[in-house]
């Protein structure tokens, strides 16, 4: 792939990190709290405020990632069960909006780490614990995609509600 693909990819990917959380403020705006911590994905999976945690607390998990390969030479990049931080930071007794607003304030500092990388920076890699090799492009993809998995995933809950 030549580099001017490669920047525009880049530069596709950090927009649509941006354009999810407007996306998310778009969706989100008429939900109730009720709403919000009711309905599950499945009857039995996760509720919109659960996703939205998940989001949260990913886009965190995403960029210490990112900052580890980014100052260690092929790190191993650690695990997480996305599960057991559910339960353990009790996602569903949060508040919808300050979620929201967390993750909106995280991600505007993430899409600035992405934008500041020289082209050395992107190239680096380290090892994901299901992956294997994980660049820091991979960071950014799987960001980006996360976001749009779980936009679906919470339109899917919602259309429960009505």
């Amino acid at each position: 792939m030549e580099l001017l693909d490669i920047a525009r990819t880049r530069k596709r990917h950090l927009w649509l990190l941006d354009k999810t959380l407007a996306s998310l403020g778009h969706v989100l705006r008429p939900v109730t709290p009720a709403q919000a911590t009711t309905y599950r994905d499945g009857g039995d999976g996760w509720t919109v405020l659960e996703v939205l945690c998940h989001l949260r607390d990913y886009d965190v998990i995403f960029q210490q990632r990112v900052e580890l390969i980014l100052a260690q030479a092929n790190p191993a990049l650690p695990a997480y069960d996305h599960e057991a931080l559910a339960r353990e930071r009790a996602y569903n007794a949060q508040h919808l909006a300050t979620v929201l607003a967390d993750l909106q304030q995280h991600r505007r500092g993430f899409i600035a780490l992405f934008e500041g990388l020289t082209e050395e920076q992107w190239a680096r890699a380290g090892t994901h614990p299901e992956r294997g090799r994980f660049t820091v492009m991979d960071g950014l993809i799987q960001a980006a995609t996360h976001d749009c998995d779980h936009i679906e995933q919470i339109q899917k809950i919602l259309a429960q509600a009505g």
